[in-house]
């Protein structure tokens, strides 16, 4: 799930000023993490406690309630409403925190029963459903050795995602949007269109939108599939992160063995 903290680190300036080319300093100036990490990173804490997600998701939201870019407007009223009822969203809040459930499970069934339960706490509309479960699923596959023509057949197969656009196709139209189902598949092409790991999130950005999530979108998958997260690029996004949520996720890449 480091891939992801990186997406949204390096996407983080890019949400509303838009870069459509691959060609940027990959850690620019201004970058730091945003909801999406922090969110990340309570899925994985409430995995590796066993705990529930409702509750883990608003403790880390209220624990740092200004992070940049802010929480949108529904779920910031969750954070602060006594209630812990999801509130039907198809945003793809619920696709940029899973990334913790593709790699903590080893079997497919409790890797979507996981994304479900991770997502419906806030977003039980079904495309909020489907896309945290088609981006858990991706990085299942991604890093037990399937191909990415695998990954690509299966997700779009089983989610009804087209896949078969091209980044070139996408870029010139794209357009800023929050859901998931105009998220996820655009995320996902941007891994299929990559070379290594680093090349994934140039992708990511390069098609403009909501930056941070797309990237952390497919700065997991990217991660998954490549075999981890290059060792320099790693150090610098966890160089971002206060010492609570760097020791979450080291925590987390030392049960999961992903160090």
């Amino acid at each position: 799930m480091l891939g992801a903290i990186v997406g949204d680190i390096v996407g983080s300036i890019y949400e509303f000023n838009n870069h459509r080319s691959k060609d940027f300093p990959l850690f620019g100036d201004g970058c730091d993490f945003t909801d999406d990490t922090v969110l990340t990173v309570a899925v994985a804490d409430c995995l590796m406690q066993d705990g529930n997600y409702g509750e883990y998701i608003k403790r880390y939201a209220c624990a740092y309630p200004q992070v940049k870019g802010s929480y949108g407007g529904r779920f910031a009223q969750w954070i602060h409403s006594e209630s812990i009822e999801p509130y039907n969203s198809w945003g793809n809040g619920s696709a940029m925190r899973v990334s913790a459930v593709g790699f903590a499970y080893d079997d497919l069934d409790m890797v979507m029963q996981e994304a479900q339960c991770s997502a419906e706490v806030t977003h039980n509309h079904p495309e909020g459903i489907k896309g945290a479960q088609a981006t858990a699923v991706a990085i299942y596959m991604a890093r037990r050795g399937q191909s990415k023509e695998q990954i690509k057949a299966a997700i779009a197969k089983s989610f009804g995602y087209d896949l078969d656009r091209t980044l070139d196709e996408i870029r010139p139209v794209y357009q800023f949007n929050e859901s998931c189902q105009e998220t996820v598949p655009e995320a996902i092409i941007a891994f299929l269109e990559s070379t290594d790991f680093e090349d994934a999130i140039r992708n990511a950005i390069s098609l403009g939108g909501d930056s941070d999530t797309l990237a952390c979108i497919t700065g997991g998958i990217a991660e998954a599939f490549y075999g981890g997260v290059p060792q320099h690029i790693a150090k610098k996004a966890l160089s971002y992160l206060p010492k609570e949520l760097r020791e979450i996720v080291k925590e987390f890449r030392t049960r999961y063995d992903l160090c």
